[in-house]
């Protein structure tokens, strides 16, 4: 009988994920029918059918989803051994996959990247971009080591969580809006006119939601990009709350009781997974940089 192969699963795990095999080709950097090889592959060692798959849908049966667990954790001690391996040696080195948010890596990420790269040049940084609560999630699935991300509300994730940054989201009003003759802004006021907001379920949009405590607040447009946002309240779509050091003045709102949000942005890890020194490394230097 052959042995079980660590490609394998990850094959395996991509599908499952994805539940599409030309999906896991793209994100494995490999060919589809070699996607389909591999988890035949598996399936055989097994003999056991992994997948059903019904036209184009793909969903697992009962013994892909008993394996599905298992070979999670199988691939994070895996890669936790290899971790705590290279770690003995003190250098800093090897492959870093991490992900950040679209805002922090415009407006946070370019000087940690600028001194971290010429530091250590022999770390293989593998970064997607990508929303938080995708990234948290990643983190979690041990797809991803380090996630730099608008982090989740208090006591809602098993991720170790680092704050850097502390972001105030303040109020955006394009330069003719009638919000500018208000004499007080509160957050019934802010709730007559149309607003352009992050959309719902995002960990902004929840802050957002729960610290104006307004139950007809609704959004006239929502996305998930805070410059796009920043694009459609400086053409006269609505107001919003943007971070502060991305507005312009004359975006900015002076009033009596202004509305102000804040958010945490900082570093998630998983707190039973081995870091590598890559990652250490990278912690410690952004912290550094932050403060």
């Amino acid at each position: 009988m052959t042995h079980m192969n660590i490609d394998d699963l990850h094959a395996f795990l991509y599908v499952a994920q994805h539940r599409s095999f030309s999906l896991a080709a793209v994100k494995l950097h490999l060919t589809q029918p070699a996607v389909s090889k591999r988890v035949a592959a598996l399936e055989s060692h097994l003999n056991a059918r992994l997948f059903d798959r019904i036209g184009r849908q793909i969903s697992l049966t009962e013994a892909g989803r008993a394996l599905e667990q298992h070979a999670r954790r199988i691939l994070a001690e895996v890669e936790d051994s290899r971790r705590a391996i290279n770690n003995l040696s003190g250098t800093v080195s090897g492959p870093l996959k991490l992900a950040t948010s679209h805002h922090i890596s415009l407006h946070r990420l370019p000087p940690v990247l600028r001194r971290y790269l010429p530091l250590y040049p022999e770390v293989q940084l593998d970064f997607s971009f990508m929303d938080s609560e995708q990234a948290c999630r990643a983190v979690e699935l041990g797809e991803l080591e380090l996630a730099l991300v608008t982090l989740p509300p208090a006591n809602s994730t098993p991720l170790t969580v680092i704050e850097v940054w502390l972001d105030h989201l303040v109020l955006a009003v394009p330069t003719d809006h009638p919000l500018r003759s208000e004499i007080t802004i509160t957050p019934n006021v802010l709730a007559r006119y149309s607003a352009i907001l992050p959309g719902r379920g995002t960990y902004t949009r929840q802050l957002i939601d729960t610290q104006l405590a307004v139950t007809q607040l609704e959004a006239k447009f929502e996305t998930h990009y805070l410059e796009t946002i920043k694009m459609m309240v400086s053409v006269g779509l609505g107001w919003s709350l943007l971070p502060e050091n991305m507005l312009e003045q004359t975006l900015l709102l002076s009033q009596s009781s202004p509305i102000i949000v804040q958010r945490r942005l900082g570093i998630v890890h998983h707190p039973r997974r081995i870091l590598s020194n890559a990652a250490q490394a990278f912690i410690a230097l952004t912290m550094a940089e932050a403060e």
